[in-house]
């Protein structure tokens, strides 16, 4: 592709993005002016649905940081990623654009060298920019322009402490834009339940009940936990030596690590929890159905440095939630994408979302959906209870429809979510609603095609279910 063109493509992107970012209300902002470029912290969980935090319904689980921050910020329950796969949504956060265009498409790819990055935009606003942890993928982190980073290998715990330390020791006198990533909870999780009863538990829907199952969850559960433990140790640290002023955003860059979580497409595995505090700025305790995306985030925090809207990118600023500039503050619709793990998830999918509507397309219906869960050979905590569903459903209709529902994919879906939330009656065969089916099906096409989004993967995808516990590979 020539250089004009490709800079045709990325003007018709931009205007797109521009085109679907309609207005929404729901400002929750106490102030008219934005203060001289306040400290930025961003805290990034790592695995963890919308629906599994307290601050969301769930009752199982204890989150008394993240309780304590959403009652001092505004909530957003309508806060999407990119892609439910670790690298594609991180540098979808930090690049401002969707993963065919920033080519960070299957997990563990890196993004484009061409590609600006987010350290870039802020630096230029006059910003030290620092990331402790998992904030890129493993090990990509150098590769985004950070001013100073560590601790970006897998599961290094380390990272949260050496903030902090390094916040203490820190003498530079320009603002600050610090990311940290905890690596909780994603896998291993912690070897005890560390107090969760898993009999107590209640279970998500679309879930095999079965005491393996339980464990598992409340293993889960202790790793949330943990996570939890971390952001109150970063906002310690931030509010004694930064101030509660700073500007922080909670996030976390995909859906639990369970079945029709990561690795798809169902709000389980794109809807994520996101607190914004922003004392002076945002009224304490409020929330907002603001429907945004990760790729908003660069475009947001750049506006609260000093900058403008930068060109070219897919994501819009919901800046004015918070009382800063006048442009959008959220979406008629949200865009997500996923193509492979290696072998291990490859499973090419793509969606659209409005306020009540969601369309899936999976692109080799004819293939399985499979991923580390069921797959022996990449079975790790998370898979440890699967065999266990699939001998349930071996006797019991409803354990085998759940299973059944996990390998096999339709060619579209289509679920009313004011209805059924939960996405579990698709509605893509029913005459009633063919022509919803097909308006949102040429809204996703339209938008793949100004993505330059081909759908092809460069690996051969599986027709064949995993052995079961005990058999071989």
């Amino acid at each position: 592709m020539s250089n004009l063109s490709r800079r045709k493509l990325l003007l018709a992107s931009a205007a797109l993005s521009l085109t679907l970012a309609a207005p929404f209300a729901g400002r929750a902002a106490v102030a008219a002016e934005p203060p001289a470029r306040p400290n930025i912290v961003v805290f990034l969980a790592d695995d963890i649905s919308y629906n599994d935090v307290s601050i969301s319904g769930d009752r199982n689980v204890r989150t008394p940081a993240l309780d304590r921050l959403a009652s001092q910020g505004m909530t957003f329950d309508r806060a999407f990623v990119a892609s439910p796969t670790c690298a594609p949504s991180r540098a979808a956060l930090l690049t401002g654009m969707m993963p065919a265009r920033n080519g960070a498409e299957a997990n563990h790819d890196r993004t484009s060298a061409v590609v600006r990055k987010l350290p870039s935009f802020l630096q230029e606003q006059g910003y030290q920019v620092v990331a402790f942890g998992k904030v890129a993928h493993y090990q990509h982190t150098g590769t985004y322009g950070f001013d100073y980073y560590a601790n970006d290998t897998f599961h290094d715990h380390k990272g949260i402490a050496a903030a902090a330390e390094w916040l203490k020791a820190r003498k530079d006198k320009r603002p600050l834009a610090l990311f940290v990533g905890s690596n909780w909870p994603h896998v291993p999780w912690p070897r005890t339940t560390e107090g969760y009863a898993p009999d107590a538990i209640t279970l998500p829907p679309k879930t095999v009940d079965t005491p393996e199952t339980r464990e598992a969850r409340a293993r889960f559960y202790a790793a949330v936990t943990r996570m939890d433990q971390d952001l109150a140790t970063t906002m310690d640290a931030v509010d004694s030596i930064l101030g509660p002023e700073t500007f922080v955003l909670y996030s976390a860059d995909h859906g639990t690590q369970w079945p029709f979580g990561k690795w798809n497409l169902y709000d389980t595995g794109t809807r994520v929890p996101m607190v914004v505090r922003w004392n002076g700025r945002v009224q304490a305790g409020t929330r907002t159905n603001a429907m945004v995306s990760w790729v908003d985030i660069l475009p947001t925090l750049v506006q609260l440095a000093g900058g403008r809207q930068p060109e070219g990118i897919d994501g819009v600023s919901f800046s004015s939630l918070f009382g800063v500039g006048s442009g959008p503050a959220g979406r008629p619709e949200i865009y997500t994408t996923h193509n492979n793990d290696g072998r291990i998830n490859t499973y090419p999918m793509r969606s659209i979302r409005t306020e009540r509507w969601k369309y899936i397309q999976n692109l080799l219906p004819d293939t399985l959906h499979t991923t580390h869960i069921d797959l022996k050979v990449a079975r790790t905590d998370s898979g440890v209870y699967f065999p266990s569903w699939r001998e349930a459903a071996e006797r019991d209709p409803a354990a085998k429809a759940i299973v059944d529902a996990y390998y096999k994919r339709p060619a579209e879906e289509l679920y009313d979510l004011q209805a059924d939330p939960d996405e579990q009656v698709n509605l893509a065969a029913d005459p009633r609603h063919a022509k919803q089916l097909k308006e949102l099906r040429t809204r996703l096409d339209r938008w793949r095609k100004a993505q330059g989004d081909t759908g092809r993967i460069p690996v051969q995808p599986r027709v064949e279910r995993g052995p079961m516990q005990g058999e071989d590979d």
